[in-house]
């Protein structure tokens, strides 16, 4: 049983992990707190399920069009929002305001078109595969597969490529990035796509397991989050780590006790992170003047 509840919370950690990995692209890149990724997250839940239940289009061809107009909402967000703010030289408090304001307005949008209402994917019994004493569905075995591949191409991405090299190297220093003469606009733009496409990635791998409505994003968010700094806040693969280890802990909360605690192990562990190790749990103390 114990093994069981170990798989269910890796799993549940690939998911965080990838949301947390789309939080952190726009967070570490810009320091922007990006709010309105709820949104997105929601927003990409929703394509999915007009593509594939309305429209009847097969589950993958509605994920990918899901996923990619996901993407381009996420840009939507730079170029309409974000951009625009920084031109005028607001504050990232400002434009963390603006994000909420804006998470609002997708979300209400959303709720008016679908209603407020559960929609289901698919609810259809799906096939199981057993493993010892272990059960994994279909969906899961989808999540743990993709997630997981996704994830393992991200961390070679972000740590061999010349792309991921000018993420990195954005993160670090903008100021000095602008001077070394590297286009912050082009990179940006990369960013929020790529944002928006992990994103969606965990949004459709989530409902296709079970209900949503307009307003799950923001408790999935804020787990992604806490996986975030959980991992260490200034790096990219570090949302994994954190990822799986929040999934795994709040799986055995559910077997110790009931998954009431699943929430008050989030914060309860955010907590003690940050009055005991800050920066995480492989992030790095940045300096600041």
């Amino acid at each position: 049983m114990l093994v069981q509840f170990l798989i269910n919370g890796i799993i549940t950690g690939i998911l965080y992990s990838l949301l947390a990995v789309g939080f952190a692209l726009v967070y570490n890149t810009t320091r922007l707190f990006h709010i309105v990724a709820a949104a997105i997250y929601v927003f990409a839940a929703y394509m999915f399920y007009l593509f594939a239940v309305t429209f009847g289009m097969p589950v993958l061809v509605a994920a990918i069009v899901a996923i990619t107009l996901t993407m381009g909402l996420s840009l939507l967000t730079d170029i309409a929002v974000y951009r625009p703010l920084k031109n005028r030289k607001a504050s990232n408090n400002v434009a963390m305001i603006a994000s909420i304001g804006m998470m609002t307005v997708i979300v209400n949008l959303l709720a008016m078109f679908f209603g407020n209402e559960t929609k289901v994917i698919d609810n259809t019994i799906h096939r199981s595969f057993t493993l010892g004493s272990v059960i994994i569905t279909t969906p899961q075995m989808w999540q743990l597969v993709v997630g997981g591949l996704v994830i393992a191409a991200f961390l070679v991405f972000i740590g061999m490529t010349s792309w991921g090299v000018r993420f990195r190297a954005l993160s670090a220093d903008s100021v000095l990035y602008e001077t070394m003469g590297y286009n912050t606009a082009h990179t940006r733009t990369f960013v929020f796509l790529m944002s928006g496409a992990f994103i969606a990635l965990a949004s459709c791998l989530t409902v296709y397991d079970g209900g949503f409505d307009p307003h799950v994003g923001m408790d999935v968010l804020i787990s992604a989050i806490v996986a975030m700094i959980l991992g260490g806040t200034g790096r990219f693969g570090t949302c994994i780590l954190g990822g799986i280890t929040l999934g795994v802990l709040q799986s055995l909360a559910v077997y110790q006790f009931s998954s009431n605690w699943q929430n008050a192990v989030t914060f309860i562990l955010l907590l003690i992170l940050l009055f005991l190790r800050p920066q995480g749990i492989a992030g790095y103390k940045q300096r600041t003047v």
